[in-house]
């Protein structure tokens, strides 16, 4: 079983021809709304390939929140354990050029008052994985990491957005996740490097590097490893990177062994970009178990760490 604990926000989503600059106006006639927020799309993204999941988190009693958790539930996304709060439903205003690039404001709103307490101890027993991401308060973070850890879980936190987390956490994890900004930030913050193998030897934590259009990198006990980007044609990387995070957790859940796992997610990440949108795009089993004969295999091997 997945718990995911994280943000739940409804997104205003705006394909536009270019990004605007300072003082600027860009106009579209195509805004949209969508269901949005790391747990909630990592956890949609999970579903969809497969995975029993279990979303906690917290919104405000507004409409909002009534057409981002429909999303959730439409996937098969369990959302009981969703609480509704005295403030606004978490929203984001994202603009979408044609060739992917994007520009994200977000209010986390609902998403500050989310509580560790509010998961149950069969949430993250034995045999249970949680997977967390830091857009929801980092002690809070910290606290169910420490629990799930101690009750026998597999833990796994994208640490995204980039915000301070008790070391402890992090050395707790039995995965960390972040793509190239985040790793490089947790680096400078550890005194390290900027890549997966210096997080690694920092904290005795496998992690993974999330590298765009390169594919991702990762190191683990059993060394280095690489998965090389499935070629698309892309429209919009909104998703891609929760997605990534989604079915590599749903993948490692299922106990597939970390390098299919790995390649899975590469493969559902790719897809995800293919359309316009956030949760809409996210790609079902049945897409990722078509695209995966024609993907590329990861390659491992030892990876010097920089000193």
């Amino acid at each position: 079983m997945l718990t995911v604990f994280g943000s739940i926000n409804l997104d205003a989503v705006f394909p536009v021809h270019r990004l605007a600059a300072a003082g600027d106006t860009v106009w579209t006639d195509t805004g949209r709304f969508a269901p949005g927020g790391k747990g909630l799309i990592q956890a949609a993204a999970a579903a969809a390939d497969g995975a029993r999941v279990s979303l906690y988190g917290a919104v405000g009693r507004d409409p909002l929140a009534e057409v981002a958790l429909a999303a959730a539930s439409r996937v098969g996304v369990d959302i009981r354990g969703v609480a509704r709060v005295a403030a606004i439903t978490g929203r984001a205003a994202i603009a979408v050029t044609p060739d992917g690039h994007t520009a994200v404001v977000a209010d986390r709103g609902a998403n500050a008052l989310a509580r560790a307490d509010q998961v149950p101890g069969r949430a993250v027993g034995r045999g249970t994985t949680l997977l967390l991401q830091l857009d929801t308060a980092p002690a809070e973070c910290a606290s169910l990491i420490l629990r799930a850890r101690a009750a026998g879980a597999r833990v796994i936190l994208n640490v995204s957005p980039s915000q301070p987390i008790d070391a402890d956490a992090l050395r707790a994890a039995d995965l960390l996740i972040g793509n190239s900004e985040e790793i490089a930030w947790l680096g400078e913050r550890l005194g390290t490097g900027n890549n997966a193998a210096s997080i690694h030897a920092a904290l005795a934590t496998p992690t993974v590097r999330m590298l765009g259009v390169q594919g991702a990198e990762a190191t683990t006990q059993n060394g280095w490893f690489h998965m090389p980007a499935f070629a698309v044609e892309m429209r919009d990387t909104t998703a891609a990177g929760d997605c990534f995070v989604g079915v590599l957790a749903s993948a490692l859940d299922r106990r597939l062994p970390f390098p299919q796992a790995l390649q899975r997610a590469g493969v559902a990440a790719a897809l995800s970009t293919r359309r316009v949108g956030g949760g809409e795009t996210l790609p079902t089993a049945r897409d990722i178990d078509a695209a995966l004969p024609y993907a590329p295999q990861p390659t491992q091997q030892q990876q010097e760490v920089p000193a």
